[in-house]
């Protein structure tokens, strides 16, 4: 088959990858375009760009896919299937509309469980048992579209958003394979979504990563991990930003944020309900250092008695 690619972070670009070793023909990809990274600021093409100009793929880089100018560029590439994953632009009925076979997306949760931009971290968050990558048929509503494949795997007590990330990116690709293959050979039914079960995952941001240790110790555990490797959970002591990198839960009682303990196992902190060790931090201008080596150099820093976040 003749498909168009659009995607633009590293979870869409595996998926190209496994396209592009496939039978099926990789006529153009759709990326969003190049953006300011580093320190220098400069201009990044995506990771889905990089790949597609290693293999010598022209590049699409629209700011929107709702002008008639971009639309008739993608029809007059006739594409048989336009494959999408974590692109990042909306794509208009006309432009689902526009492939012979419509508009497929691989979305990394198991729908209808999480629609919206971040359905990885709000899993862990939410402390769900499973995760898994649905493929659906695109339609003009956020997620909602009739389902057409699911794979799943378990979320266990030590998963963190990026490793549940770097799961899904494995087994995304192949689902999307098995797809693409069902719908050329016509052996494949979309199933429709129960909007009853939908949530919205919303998409991440660092104010919502400042522990509030007034909420219960198991889901602040919960969001250390969910929100690792970004936004990165933090609050401060002394006046410091301190970045919590790793957690776990732990026994005490006390005034939420109160140090009840320190030695080389972790911080341990009182929260709303029960504690947290914090085992893995980072002080400002330091790199993430296991609890125990901060403990023999800064012991008088996590006295017990100071207090979190204030």
């Amino acid at each position: 088959m003749r498909i168009v690619f659009a995607g633009t972070p590293e979870f869409a670009a595996e998926h190209l990858k496994a396209l592009l070793a496939s039978q099926h023909d990789i006529i153009a990809v759709y990326t969003q375009p190049d953006r300011p990274a580093g320190r220098g600021q400069k201009l990044m093409p995506s990771p889905v760009k990089q790949l597609a100009l290693e293999h010598g793929i022209a590049v699409y880089q629209p700011a929107s896919l709702r002008n008639a100018e971009a639309q008739a560029e993608l029809a007059a590439l006739q594409p048989d299937l336009m494959v999408v994953v974590a692109y990042g632009l909306i794509l208009p009925q006309v432009v689902l509309d526009t492939p012979r076979l419509g508009c497929i997306n691989s979305h990394a949760s198991l729908l209808p469980r999480w629609r919206g931009a971040a359905p990885i971290q709000r899993a862990v968050q939410a402390g769900d048992a499973e995760s898994g990558v649905t493929v659906m048929q695109m339609e003009a509503g956020l997620d909602t579209g009739p389902m057409l494949l699911k794979v799943t795997t378990p979320i266990s007590a030590e998963d963190t958003g990026g490793s549940l990330h770097d799961r899904l990116a494995r087994l995304g690709p192949q689902a999307v394979l098995q797809a693409v293959d069902g719908l050329a050979a016509g052996t494949l039914a979309g199933e429709v979504q129960d909007d009853a079960l939908a949530n919205y995952a919303h998409k991440l941001n660092k104010d919502e990563a400042r522990l509030d240790f007034s909420r219960p110790a198991v889901e602040l555990e919960r969001l250390v991990r969910a929100f690792h490797p970004w936004p990165i959970c933090h609050s401060t002591l002394n006046g410091e930003a301190l970045k919590v990198h790793a957690a776990e839960l732990a026994d005490g009682t006390g005034v939420p944020g109160s140090i009840l303990a320190a030695d080389k196992s972790g911080l341990t902190v009182a929260c709303g309900e029960g504690a947290l060790r914090l085992t893995r931090l980072q002080l400002p201008g330091g790199k993430p250092l296991a609890f125990s080596d901060l403990y023999n150099s800064r012991r008088e820093q996590f006295a017990p008695g100071l207090v979190l976040g204030q």
